[in-house]
């Protein structure tokens, strides 16, 4: 099964496309919107609180430390671009295509 989660390499790691949506009843992966990773936060769209929110949703989701994620595109959109570190492009993909399964 390929991963349906459109990334983009990058000189540090991939690049995730996300589609974010703020001030949600629940936090967490709420599954696709075309090729993106929808996340759900709680956080509003406010003074970056829902950018920070969602880096930590994408951290958790992925298994990896916060700091090997970091928003690179898109701050005040719904569609965020998210750079990944620390893991190769095969391992992001695995990781994504489970999580879509279990959404």
């Amino acid at each position: 099964m390929s991963c349906p989660v459109a990334l983009t390499d990058h000189d540090e790691g991939c690049i995730v496309p996300v589609r974010a949506q703020p001030g949600a009843k629940r936090t967490g992966v709420a599954g696709l919107r075309g090729t993106a990773l929808k996340l759900a936060v709680n956080a509003p769209p406010v003074d970056g609180k829902a950018n920070e929110a969602l880096r930590q949703v994408l951290a958790d989701a992925l298994d990896i430390r916060p700091s090997q994620v970091e928003l690179v595109g898109a701050a005040a959109s719904r569609d965020k671009k998210f750079l990944v570190r620390g893991l190769d492009r095969a391992e992001l993909e695995l990781r994504l295509t489970r999580l879509i399964g279990t959404v």
